[in-house]
């Protein structure tokens, strides 16, 4: 059985604690590391090489965005950033799914939730919790500006099937659910999700779906 290498980053002692008993007791994850905050997060990554960092947004020092996007800025880079937030609608929890987050969790999560949490952004095989995701995707949004050119552009080297999968994924969807409502073989979508990950420059399906808000390929609409 392959164990999920954990790093919790945040600059609450109880929090970090509080996640490293709930998770070492899982017999696939172990918490390998803490950080008091993103600067830290920076070091033990390099020293520890976990998975999976569980990043706070609100630092001292560097903040968890920052911190995320220079995690998962570098080529190569293969550690997850599973970001924690006290709201479920965090205008920096959406920053930092952009910076390069795969997901986000609330630091209420029960310890079921916060174990599959990281199972599923270590697998990088589906969103985290679609519904809050999407949500949260379509909340800030609505707020930016007309959709980006550079990126809107991008769409047009996706074919026809590509960009009606990447629809899908942008509205939470996995790839069950996408088989079933395209009429395809489960790992026909999954051929199509590489595809698309692989043509846009996208790390995983979170970021495919912020992908298609910012493009306008989806329009956001009330929750």
């Amino acid at each position: 059985m392959t164990t999920i290498r954990v790093l919790i980053a945040d600059d609450q002692m109880m929090v970090r604690q509080g996640f490293t008993v709930l998770l070492n007791a899982e017999p696939d994850i172990e918490v390998v590391g803490q950080a008091v905050d993103g600067l830290d997060a920076l070091t033990r990554v390099a020293e520890l090489a976990p998975d999976v960092v569980l990043m706070d947004v609100r630092m001292p020092r560097l903040g968890g965005i920052e911190a995320t996007r220079r995690l998962t800025g570098p080529a190569g880079a293969t550690v997850k950033v599973l970001v924690l937030t006290t709201f479920d609608l965090d205008e920096y929890v959406y920053e930092a799914l952009r910076a390069g987050a795969s997901g986000f969790l609330l630091k209420d999560a029960s310890a079921d939730e916060l174990a599959h949490a990281v199972r599923v952004v270590a697998a990088g095989d589906a969103l985290l919790a679609p519904n809050l995701t999407k949500r949260l995707i379509a909340e800030f949004s609505r707020v930016t500006s007309s959709p980006r050119a550079p990126l809107k552009d991008r769409v047009g080297d996706l074919t026809e099937r590509e960009t009606e999968v990447l629809f899908l994924i942008a509205q939470g969807l996995t790839n069950g659910e996408i088989a079933e409502r395209l009429v395809l073989a489960e790992q026909t979508v999954k051929s199509h999700v590489g595809r698309i990950l692989g043509k846009l420059g996208l790390r995983d399906r979170t970021q495919a779906a912020v992908f298609a808000y910012e493009t306008g390929l989806i329009r956001p609409t009330g929750y």
